[in-house]
């Protein structure tokens, strides 16, 4: 119950002033507990926004159903995912680089921790089942590849993906990789 209080309040305070106004006596302030408290969970600001984050998505998750096309299933996908996406959330991420060289871990890292990895394997899963791609073809490289492209794009333009952009990742980039040669 204190766990939840806490995470909530963390949300709060990075939604309300971003992680450069994030502190844990802020934190601690609002969920009604100490400082100490926050430190024996997490031992860093990078440490308690990155668990606020996972949180966040958690509670707020993005559901994809079955369409009956992995096509559309993926764009789906990517315009939940760019919808949830705002600028000011991505804008976390910058700020919170610097913390994450101190405690020696990684945007990678914290994308781990958040990211629900389980869609995206329900999705490809369907679309194998449908004999819509090759499953020996979709490595975790090549799986991984849609959203991360998405999330390159929302990165380096702090914008939602275009239309144009969904089409280009999903048509001209993924299906031809997991669908393999035709004769």
């Amino acid at each position: 119950m204190l766990e939840a209080a806490i995470l909530n309040a963390a949300w709060a305070e990075l939604a309300d002033g971003g992680y450069s106004a994030f502190t844990l006596e802020g934190v601690a302030r609002r969920a009604g507990t100490s400082r100490p408290v926050l430190h024996r969970r997490w031992p860093s600001r990078s440490r308690l926004a990155t668990a606020a984050m996972a949180r966040f998505v958690a509670s707020n998750p993005i559901e994809v159903p079955d369409l009956g096309s992995l096509r559309d299933e993926m764009k789906l996908l990517l315009r939940l995912l760019s919808a949830r996406a705002r600028p000011d959330l991505v804008r976390l991420l910058f700020d919170l680089q610097p913390d994450l060289d101190a405690d020696r871990s990684s945007l990678a890292q914290v994308q781990g921790e958040v990211a629900d990895s389980g869609l995206l394997a329900r999705i490809l899963e369907r679309g194998g089942q449908r004999g819509e791609i090759d499953p020996k073809l979709v490595t975790p490289r090549i799986a991984a590849l849609p959203t991360d492209l998405a999330r390159h794009e929302i990165l380096m333009g702090l914008a939602p993906l275009s239309e144009t952009a969904i089409d280009e990742i999903i048509d001209d980039i993924f299906l031809p990789l997991v669908r393999g040669r035709t004769p």
